[in-house]
């Protein structure tokens, strides 16, 4: 392969020697070089001695796996990243971009604070993160911008301004516009307010990723839903982390995939993201019906006060009408300080035993006593659902995490410190679900494809050398449902932006990450 001349001619300012790369294309591993020039690849190929001896620093990638830096194309990074800017758990896994503003919720635009995205993006970039960030908009940050947390339909004029809201965000680079439908205030939202701003995005060349308005009884009314706005619309359509939650509906990813499928042979433009793991994790108020969050928290705690609408709440979590209520898999993952934060780490039946009530109104309890601020650990999916997900080639990976040190609070979902070491090492070393090339893919090319990233995402001269060095036979997921806080093992240097963040397996004091901004269409 032909070397990318620059001005220093054949002098790199990194090589990476000997190592086995692997693109991110889905191609087969080959033996070469890496050239870094500045913040991009200069050079992929097999490297002169005199190329070897001039280059300010080498790095040895014997015995080693040199591929792009793992784009994380589902997290919650954005509510974290300020106070934990060496990205430490992101850094270890070679995660070097992630993409945050996911299931409707992002850290703008907030209007009545003077937060739009480029004020957003210009308080990350001054907290010097290690990574970079890649933006999509919350449709329930837009909705509580213009309509509170009400739960109603958006009139034309509301819907009007939250379209001019998203307009901005994607004039100032945002990604893509996200929803939440299973969550309030998005949830509270009908299917015209939803394609109305998705055409937004469309014109804007956005992104539009959704968590669905239901990954249980009703998970495939719920994909007919997002790809009646993808047809209605022509928007590039993500589904987020598609799964199917609860005993009943575990095998239902093999029809919705079918659908996918057949949508995309129709010409839309769908593909879905996936976390390789049996349950998820979420705010326990997401498991309530939709009418106990008319108000948001507020009136949330309000409506627990009263013995009457309370019992209400706790007949429609046990009848199941909006979610399968699963007090055994339900686990208190992390709240603030009050009377069960000792219980982290417990399910709901186990509140329920300490309390002698049912497990719904255990349930109430926690909500009502840690002021409705409880997250959770949901075991609800089936091993084989997941592979199913993961085989599928329009399938990305995403770890849905923030970003989270291993002196956290809480008991977080293992996720946050392990999902593409969990990849790399569960189902490609040991259980074979994907090949090596493929799984790179996954983690690289296709969702920089997905964003419209057009210098990331693969090993080329000319690209951003975002890029990680990992040793495929010892990379390792440390974190676990009992013992989550711990980092990855086994990634032995990372770049980002043409700048080492991690050399040897240790984090280096460098923090060169950056805001991406989407070019305009």
């Amino acid at each position: 392969m032909p070397e990318h001349h620059h001005a220093r001619g054949h002098r790199y300012d990194i090589l990476i020697i000997g190592g086995t790369v692997v693109d991110g294309t889905g191609a087969e591993a080959r033996r070469a070089d890496v050239g870094v020039s500045g913040d991009c690849i200069a050079f992929l190929g097999s490297a002169s001695s005199e190329a070897r001896a001039a280059a300010d620093r080498t790095i040895d990638a014997d015995g080693l796996v040199v591929a792009p830096g793992f784009i994380d194309l589902h997290t919650h990074v954005d509510y974290t990243i300020e106070s934990v800017p060496g990205a430490h758990a992101c850094v270890r896994q070679g995660v070097t971009t992630a993409v945050t503003g996911n299931c409707g919720t992002s850290s703008f635009p907030a209007p009545a604070f003077g937060v739009d995205f480029a004020a957003y993006a210009a308080r990350v970039e001054a907290s010097e993160p290690a990574v970079n960030l890649a933006c999509l908009v919350g449709h329930g940050s837009l909705r509580t911008a213009v309509i509170g947390a009400d739960r109603r339909a958006a009139t034309e004029e509301e819907t009007r301004r939250m379209a001019e809201l998203l307009e901005v965000a994607a004039q100032q680079g945002a990604f893509g516009l996200s929803t939440g439908l299973i969550y309030a205030p998005g949830s509270f939202a009908d299917t015209g307010e939803v394609a109305a701003l998705a055409d937004v995005a469309r014109a804007n060349g956005l992104l539009y990723s959704t968590h669905m308005r239901n990954e249980g009884d009703g998970l495939l009314d719920a994909l007919d839903e997002a790809l009646d706005v993808a047809r209605r619309t022509g928007v590039r359509l993500q589904l987020s982390h598609l799964k199917a939650m609860g005993p009943p509906n575990h095998g239902k990813v093999a029809a919705a995939l079918a659908r996918i499928d057949e949508a995309r042979a129709a010409g839309l433009d769908v593909a879905c993201d996936v976390y390789p793991y049996t349950a998820s994790s979420t705010l326990l108020t997401s498991r309530l019906p939709d009418w106990a969050m008319d108000g948001g928290n507020v009136r949330l705690l309000q409506r627990l006060e009263d013995p009457d609408t309370r019992h209400r709440i706790a007949a429609d979590l046990e009848a199941g009408r909006d979610w399968p209520f699963l007090p055994d898999a339900t686990v208190l993952a992390g709240m603030p300080p009050g009377r069960y934060a000792d219980l982290v780490g417990h399910s709901l039946r186990d509140v329920a035993a300490r309390t002698g009530s049912s497990a719904a109104e255990a349930m109430l309890d926690v909500l009502y006593e840690h002021q409705a601020q409880v997250w959770i650990i949901n075991h609800a999916m089936a091993e084989a659902d997941v592979r199913e997900v993961l085989r599928h080639p329009a399938s990305a990976i995403g770890s849905d995490g923030w970003e989270l040190t291993t002196d956290c609070e809480g008991s977080p979902h293992p996720r946050h410190f392990g999902t593409f070491a969990r990849i790399l090492e569960t189902y490609c070393r040991n259980a074979a679900v994907l090949t090596l090339p493929e799984a790179i893919r996954k983690m690289t090319s296709l969702p920089a494809e997905r964003l419209g990233l057009e210098d990331r995402g693969v090993l080329a001269p000319g690209r951003i050398a975002d890029i990680t060095v990992f040793d495929p036979e010892h990379v390792a997921d440390t974190a676990t449902y009992l013992a989550p806080k711990s980092y990855a093992l086994g990634t032995k240097a990372v770049l980002v932006n043409g700048i080492p963040v991690l050399m040897e397996g240790e984090q280096t004091t460098a923090r060169p990450g950056r805001v991406l901004r989407k070019p305009r269409p």
